[in-house]
């Protein structure tokens, strides 16, 4: 795992060549045990990288060279079928330096060009150049589970695996996106192409870069969900057996490690089964890390530590406070724009904790998204089936229990009711798929925008940016589509980014082996109805699958997710600190926000008439970036 940069100036020497060692070393936190650059001789060409060392630990420096130095690689990631690929190479021929994977790209790519991306499987960005073809190929992995962003800058391109190493070059354009920022209130996060600055972009995942000459850069896409093909035609055994198979087999090439490995735990379905999958493969115990809040709604300290009994694992445990908010502006500055998923602290913190003791963390990331295991999956069904029922019913049922449901917060089960009855009344299955992801809908970020900055808007940018992967998936049924909408939106944009952030903060690698491509699309291809059964039948055939590995109450547990207790802790610890931030003149002068909508917003939380928590941190987070990033 590493962080990598660099630059291409097609017509002569790049200006960035003076700040490339700065770049790389806004990088360390990624890479800390060893670093690489190389600088073509036209100076046109740079590349470099910092390393974490899981394979080849003592020979995989960067970057990495073909037998006559005119292919160059650095690259962030891990292939997992690179031995594979490896023996096939050396059968043409091909002569290897390292027992590196980074080295296994560059003589794949001799051999297929741009298309060898569609051979590798595992997580991955890398820049590679050719100088015999004077061309520059960018790419990034399938869910985006490694980062690339990039930026013109003289009719050449700068690139880095973080925004905070552009930001290195005192030239770095800060100019804002102010569609990017409208996103990021809808959505908490700021999805690709975008970033918060106008003339940045991320590089989307499955999506590759090529420059050649002095035309401007292609981007294309190389992979999608198998959205195309028709459903596999298989008995329900058959598809228990073999996605319990494809499963273990994902398991099992991430388990190839030459430093520490171990694994996160929450107590939940996912991380369940990859502990236990780990466990019948693993001659030791498995190391295993839970983290948790002081408050009992919001924990599942409890759910770990029976999964640790069971596979008799080397369990570790740590307790989120409020006092642990004081790592945000770190955060901020790693993450180098808005970003308000609260669940990114605990995050963070098991990243860190899990860090003393191993390198590498197998997780249970993708398992929601591979069989429909969040409420809104369910609460979404339950919508488009009572799709006829008018608005007026819905509304009235919303109206009669609000105020009950924003004091419970929310967790509570009336706030859930209520939101599933604001987001049932539109005709329209994307704006409902919109009602239930987002915290700031388009009325109260009407009230709480300035008119000069609404100015500078487009409607709904949200509801389009949902719309595209939605309709693309239009042959599908209900489930699957709305799966393959959060495959295309939530999942690389927000979770994906969360993980990498709080992992390579702390040089830690994380792995997801339900997010191994082969396995995706082998589930994709199973009919939504065998992973969402009636309301509390979410995950159903994953649970059906690994009934036997799982203790009876954790297969019979509803999603619990990473909850924050915000509401509590903005009344609380985080009063001052909001308060001497976002309600401070210089936040409010930023021309965004009315203060008086802001200061309604906070008062209303304060008085415990309204939980606007997750609305507070969205706030917070983006004067925190303003000031730390």
């Amino acid at each position: 795992m590493c962080g990598i940069t660099g630059f291409y100036s097609p017509a002569g020497e790049s200006p960035a060549v003076p700040f490339l060692d700065a770049m790389n070393s806004a990088l360390r936190h990624r890479g800390p045990d060893d670093g690489g650059a190389w600088v073509s001789p036209d100076r046109r060409v740079g590349l470099a990288m910092r390393r974490l060392s899981i394979i080849d630990v003592g020979g995989g420096r960067q970057p990495v060279f073909n037998e006559d130095g005119s292919v160059a690689i650095v690259f962030n990631g891990e292939i997992y079928n690179f031995q594979d690929l490896r023996r096939e190479l050396e059968a043409k021929g091909h002569r290897f330096a390292t027992r590196s994977d980074t080295e296994t790209i560059v003589h794949l790519y001799e051999e297929e060009g741009v298309d060898c991306v569609r051979r590798l499987r595992g997580m991955f960005a890398f820049a590679l150049w050719d100088a015999r073809k004077s061309r520059l190929f960018l790419a990034r992995d399938r869910f985006g589970k490694k980062p690339l962003f990039y930026t013109a800058k003289d009719g050449g391109l700068v690139w880095a695996s973080e925004l905070q190493a552009l930001k290195a070059d005192p030239s770095f354009d800060r100019t804002l996106d102010p569609v990017a920022l409208d996103l990021y209130l809808s959505l908490q996060y700021i999805p690709s192409p975008r970033t918060i600055y106008q003339n940045v972009h991320k590089l989307p995942p499955g999506h590759i870069l090529v420059a050649e000459g002095s035309g401007p850069p292609r981007v294309e896409r190389y992979w999608d969900l198998p959205i195309d093909k028709v459903p596999l035609s298989l008995s329900l055994s058959d598809a228990k057996t073999e996605l319990r198979r494809r499963l273990t087999e994902a398991v099992r090439l991430r388990m190839v490690s030459e430093v520490p490995l171990g694994a996160f735990l929450s107590g939940g379905v996912d991380s369940s089964v990859i502990v236990g999958l780990m466990s019948q493969m693993s001659e030791k115990p498995v190391k295993t890390f839970s983290i948790g809040f002081d408050r009992e709604e919001f924990t599942e300290l409890p759910h770990a530590r029976e999964v640790a009994r069971r596979f008799g694992t080397d369990h570790t445990e740590f307790v989120v406070t409020p006092a642990a908010a004081s790592v945000l502006p770190m955060l901020a500055k790693h993450y180098g724009e808005p970003y308000a998923d609260a669940s990114a602290l605990p995050t963070y913190y098991v990243a860190r904790e899990t860090r003393r003791h191993v390198t590498v963390a197998l997780n249970g990331d993708g398992g929601d998204e591979n069989f429909a295991g969040y409420l809104r999956h369910r609460a979404a069904l339950a919508a488009w089936r009572a799709r006829f029922v008018p608005g007026a019913v819905w509304r009235a049922g919303a109206g009669l229990i609000a105020g009950s449901a924003d004091r419970r917060g929310v967790k509570g089960l009336l706030w859930r009711a209520r939101r599933f009855m604001e987001a049932a009344v539109e005709p329209d299955p994307v704006a409902r798929h919109l009602g239930f992801v987002c915290f700031f809908p388009e009325s109260l970020k009407k009230d709480l925008y300035t008119p000069a900055f609404a100015a500078r808007l487009r409607d709904n940018a949200a509801l389009d940016y949902l719309r595209g992967p939605f309709d693309r998936a239009a042959s599908l049924d209900f489930v699957n589509r709305t799966l393959y909408t959060d495959f295309s939106t939530y999942l690389p944009e927000c979770l994906m980014t969360k993980v990498d952030i709080a992992s390579m903060a702390v040089s830690l690698e994380a792995r997801s082996p339900l997010l191994d491509h082969e396995f995706v699309e082998f589930v994709f291809r199973l009919p939504g109805a065998w992973k969402l059964k009636g309301w509390t039948g979410g995950k159903w055939i994953f649970k059906e699958a690994f009934k036997d590995l799982l203790p009876p109450s954790i297969a019979r547990r509803g999603k619990m997710g990473f909850g924050v207790p915000l509401g509590p802790w903005f009344r609380s610890e985080l009063r001052t600190l909001f308060a001497e931030t976002v309600l401070s003149s210089e936040a409010m002068g930023r021309g965004y926000f009315r203060p008086e909508a802001v200061r309604a917003l906070w008062e209303e939380h304060q008085s415990g008439r309204r939980d606007h928590g997750y609305k507070l941190w969205a706030l917070l987070m983006l004067e925190m970036w303003h000031r730390h990033a």
